[in-house]
């Protein structure tokens, strides 16, 4: 008989979460099901069962583990440049873009709306909200040091994270052409995107 195979603690969790992801990026949400997730996983299908309730808490969880990585990601610039605030947000932004080319299918999940009823996964709700809040903090170093508008810093944060979160999903989809491809580096459009709301 074939082995099975054998995980230590917190294992499975991430194996049955990045199996889902995978599920997802091919089959879509009507083709996720935990035994589907289970069976990729290589375990039975009762063991999802023991970290997930149903598909929509596998679908919070790959989500919020998502947020939770790139909120590192953002937190780790925004230390490193602490004393240049436009460089700051120059490379918070590019993190942001490498972040969903590095792992486009888990991205995609997280900002795809499928996760019905959010506020019942506190998690999920705690960790995105979160970037947010670090996107805020970047937007309102730059507005006190000029390099972005004055004003309300929510509705900057929205504006930035708008025009970035706009420019990833585009690249992801194909949809930019080669013209303009062929142009610039995809760092230097990252950076011309954010030109458009820069005053300095």
């Amino acid at each position: 008989m074939p082995s099975k195979k054998i995980y230590h603690h917190g294992d499975l969790k991430n194996a049955l979460i990045k199996a889902g992801v995978e599920i997802l990026a091919k089959d879509g949400v009507s083709g996720l099901s935990l035994r589907k997730v289970a069976s990729k996983a290589g375990v039975s299908h009762t063991a999802p069962y023991s970290h997930f309730a149903d598909k929509q808490a596998l679908i919070a969880a790959i989500s919020t583990e998502g947020f939770r990585q790139l909120y590192q990601c953002l937190s780790d610039v925004v230390d490193k440049y602490k004393s240049n605030p436009k460089k700051q947000l120059i490379e918070a932004a590019w993190a942001y873009v490498q972040f969903a080319m590095d792992d486009p299918d888990r991205f995609k999940v997280m900002f795809s709306g499928v996760l019905q009823k959010e506020k019942q996964y506190p998690e999920f709700v705690e960790e995105s909200q979160r970037n947010f809040q670090l996107v805020k903090m970047i937007v309102e170093v730059n507005q006190a040091s000029g390099v972005l508008r004055g004003g309300s810093s929510d509705l900057a944060a929205l504006s930035a994270w708008g025009i970035i979160h706009g420019f990833v999903m585009l690249m992801l989809e194909g949809q930019i052409s080669h013209t303009v491809l062929e142009q610039a580096t995809l760092r230097e459009l990252v950076e011309f995107q954010l030109k458009q709301i820069m005053i300095k």
